[in-house]
Parts: structure tokens; C-alpha cells; sequence
């Protein structure tokens, strides 16, 4: 999940910033081409122009033959878009000569900044006759004793929209193709480059559920070092766990020794006070150096990665056993456990808490005990095996209940045992993850319910 996680992550990231740079190299071009078409419009209406500039300045050209060197059937057509316009600047009455296109309409001027030349060319975009939008050139001339004139040339703008909007539907498909190809190939290229992280992830997952020990196979460079230091890391956990234990049996016998022989001494003086004394404390000892010691192999167990317990062979043992060891009693113990269900831990603490359990059930019942396991989904959406032991005996109050978990609380002395099995269940359980509760049998006794890890 998490490398696919990432995997999402990065091709996102990949996507916005393809998709961000095709964008903007496509308003760039986009804006580039619309330059390159107005600058040729515009050489094409300029060589119109110096026609006109032209013809005006030969002294040779009557009036009525103005424009007469351009070649463009369109300056004939009313309202074609295509328009020149000459107007004389200095007379009391400015002069106009136009096209037979202008019809009855003229040309507007354009804005002249202060920083243009007198004699320069100015373009830009204007209204014309019927709102057309126009492509505009102009240009002063000062012919001098025969007068100053503004000579204009303007043409239709359709045909630079046209063009710009043939070019962007051409421009925004090659781009969408291109942006396609390039997140099927970033998408390729996470996929292939996370591929040996999903595999470790794969594979840590199988040692987690005790189906593989080590990290195997050939991995890239990048990522074998990672490989490496996980195997180094399991094998490690490992040899700790197993001097872990060799520790807690070595103190285990280098304390009992010497703890029975104080024991042996103070029995043998039974009948003095301080031997008495001496013997009531080395209980205790002995009490606490068994919890501890007990507590300590069960943490050293769960420090092993990938240890995995199939639930109904244990059950079903302990419920042969229990038959055999309460023959005289005639009790019928009921199992029904699903061949799949697995308990993600050791198979020696799964049959201490269940055995535990059936055991102290077997104690008070009167002729039935029942064992279920169930696999749930537990809230934060881990699968869980619950295992249910119920019994027909006399059952126990709340307050009783929260009595017997505790270390040592026997609340009859006339059955057998020390009192540490259900706080051992507590502790095991715990130390697992899980929960332990105590309540009603639909049997009429007591309900054990255990909560444990599934794999």
C-alpha cells in the first residue's frame, strides 16, 4: 500500500509538472506564431503602403490615378476589408482619397505616441466601416511645397484570427498527444523504477506472516543496500532473541539453586520464628523470580519476526487432553475452529493462554465446556481471532471476575492451582496486543474471551 502510495505520488507530481511545462511551451508558441503572422500581415500591407508613398510622390501620376501600382482586386470590393485611405494634412480642408472598399466610410487613425518619429510606419488594430476588425499601417509623408499626407493601408484581421485559430486546434492536439505519451511513460517509468520497493514490500510482508525468513533475490544497486541492511537487521533480531533466552535460562538456574537451598534450610528449622520468616520471603522470591523470568521469555519470544500458529491443531489438543485429565468428571468439550484461522506469534504462547483457559473452565464445569474461534476485522481494521471458552458451571459476579485476573486471587481454595493462570493469559495477551475479558455463558457459567493477532 505504501509503495503504491508513493507510486501515486510521484507520477502526480510527474503529471503536474509535464502538464505545467505543455501548457506553457504551448502559450509560448502559441504567442510566437500569432508575432510571426502579424509581422508578415504587416510586410504585406507595408509593400501596399510604399506603393502608395509611391505613386504620390511622381509628379508624373494624375490624382485619379492614385494606387494605381496596387495589384489587389479586394481594394475594389465594397466593405472587402481591404482598404487605403490618403489624406491630405495641411489644407484648410483636409483632402481624402481613398478606395472604391471604403464605399462612403474612411479609415480611423492611429494614436501616435509622443516618442514616434514623424516619418515613421505605425501598426496596429482599428475598427472599420461595419465594426470590422482591421490590421492598420500608416505613414506621414511631407512632399513639401506639394503638401504633408497620411497615407493609411489596412487589412482584413479575420485572416490573422483565422490563421492563429487554425494553428492553436493543430498546436492544442499535437500537445494533448504529446502530453498523453508522456504521462504513459512517466506512469511506465514509477511503475519500473518502484517495482523492487513493492517487491521488498511483498516480501516483508511474507516474513511478517512467517512465510519467508529472509529478503531474496537480486535487487537493483540503488536498492540493494537496502536489501542488505534488512537482512542484516533480521538476522541480528535473531541471535538477540536467542541470547535473550539463553540469558533468561542461564539466571534461571543460577537463582533457583541457591533459592532452594535457603528454602531447605528453613524447613529444616521449622520451628524457629526467623527460619519462618526466612521461608515466607523466599516464596515471594520465588514468586517474583518466576513472573519475571516468565514475562522476560514471553518478550524475547515476541521479538521474532514471522512466527505464525495454525489455531485448530492447538485447540483441538488441548481439548483431547482436557478430556482425558477430567475423565472422572464426564465432561463434553465442543470445538469448532476454522481450519484457516492463524494466531501471529509463537505456538507455545498460544497454548499457554487457550490451555490456560480451558483448563480453569474444565475446573468449574458441570458437564460442558465449549471452545469457538471466530476471525473479525477488528476497529482499526486488523484481522483478530477470537477464541470463546464457555462453561456450564456457577459462573462468576463483576466483582468476582475482576479478582480472578489479578497474580495469586484464588476465590476457592478447594480446587486445584496456584491462581496465576488467568493473570498469565492477561500478561500474554498484552504483551500481544490483544485483550482478555470475562462474562456471561450462554452455557450458564463463565465466558472466557481471548483476543489475539490474526496473520
Amino acid at each position: 500500500m505504501r509503495a503504491n502510495s508513493l507510486a501515486l505520488r510521484l507520477f502526480l507530481w510527474a503529471a503536474g509538472w509535464t502538464i505545467a511545462i505543455v501548457l506553457v511551451t504551448g502559450i509560448v508558441l502559441s504567442s510566437l506564431y500569432r508575432d510571426a503572422v502579424e509581422r508578415a500581415f504587416d510586410g504585406r500591407l507595408q509593400v501596399y503602403l510604399r506603393t502608395l508613398v509611391a505613386d504620390l510622390a511622381a509628379p508624373e501620376v494624375p490624382d485619379d490615378k492614385l494606387a494605381q501600382g496596387v495589384s489587389e482586386p479586394l481594394f475594389d470590393l465594397p466593405l472587402s476589408g481591404w482598404y487605403w485611405q490618403v489624406t491630405q494634412l495641411d489644407s484648410l480642408k483636409p483632402e481624402v482619397r481613398a478606395s472604391r472598399s471604403l464605399w462612403d466610410g474612411g479609415l480611423p487613425r492611429l494614436p501616435v505616441p509622443s516618442s514616434t518619429a514623424a516619418l515613421g510606419v505605425r501598426t496596429g488594430y482599428v475598427n472599420g466601416p461595419e465594426d470590422q476588425r482591421l490590421r492598420l499601417v500608416e505613414r506621414s509623408v511631407d512632399l513639401g511645397d506639394e503638401g504633408s499626407y497620411l497615407v493609411a493601408v489596412a487589412g482584413d484581421a479575420a485572416e490573422i484570427e483565422d490563421d492563429i485559430r487554425s494553428f492553436n486546434r493543430a498546436l492544442l492536439a499535437t500537445f494533448c498527444a504529446l502530453a498523453l505519451v508522456l504521462l504513459l511513460t512517466t506512469a511506465f517509468q514509477v511503475q519500473f523504477g518502484l517495482a523492487p520497493l513493492k517487491r521488498i514490500s511483498q516480501q516483508l510482508a511474507a516474513i511478517r506472516s512467517g512465510q519467508a525468513e529472509r529478503l531474496e533475490g537480486k535487487f537493483p544497486v540503488e536498492i540493494a543496500p537496502l536489501a542488505r541492511e534488512a537482512n542484516a537487521l533480521l538476522d541480528a533480531n535473531r541471535e538477540i532473541v536467542e541470547r535473550a533466552r539463553t540469558h533468561v535460562g542461564n539466571l534461571a538456574h543460577a537463582l533457583k539453586t541457591p533459592l532452594s537451598v535457603v528454602m531447605n534450610e528453613a524447613a529444616a528449622r521449622a520451628d524457629d520464628p526467623l527460619a519462618q520468616k526466612v521461608r515466607e520471603q523466599a516464596d515471594v522470591m520465588r514468586d517474583q523470580i518466576t513472573r519475571h523470568l516468565e514475562r522476560a521469555r514471553m518478550a524475547a519470544r515476541l521479538t521474532v519476526v514471522g512466527s505464525v500458529t495454525e489455531v485448530a491443531p492447538v485447540v483441538q489438543a488441548i481439548a483431547r487432553t482436557m478430556e482425558k485429565t477430567n475423565r472422572h468428571k464426564d465432561l463434553r468439550l465442543r470445538v469448532d475452529a476454522p481450519d484457516d484461522a492463524q494466531f501471529r506469534g509463537e505456538r507455545q504462547d498460544l497454548e499457554e493462554m487457550v490451555g490456560n483457559l480451558v483448563d480453569n473452565a474444565c475446573k468449574w464445569a458441570q458437564s460442558r465446556v465449549s471452545i469457538e474461534v471466530l476471525k473479525e476485522r477488528a476497529d482499526d481494521d486488523r484481522q483478530v481471532i477470537r477464541i470463546i471458552v464457555d462453561d456450564d458451571g456457577p459462573g462468576l459476579t463483576p466483582a468476582e471476575r475482576e479478582q480472578v485476573a489479578r497474580r495469586g486471587r484464588r476465590l476457592d481454595e478447594t480446587k486445584p492451582g496456584s491462581g496465576l493462570g488467568l493473570s498469565i493469559v492477561v500478561e500474554l495477551a498484552g504483551l500481544y496486543g490483544g485483550t482478555f475479558v470475562l462474562g456471561t455463558a450462554p452455557l450458564g457459567g463463565l465466558r472466557a474471551e481471548l483476543v489475539l493477532p490474526a496473520a
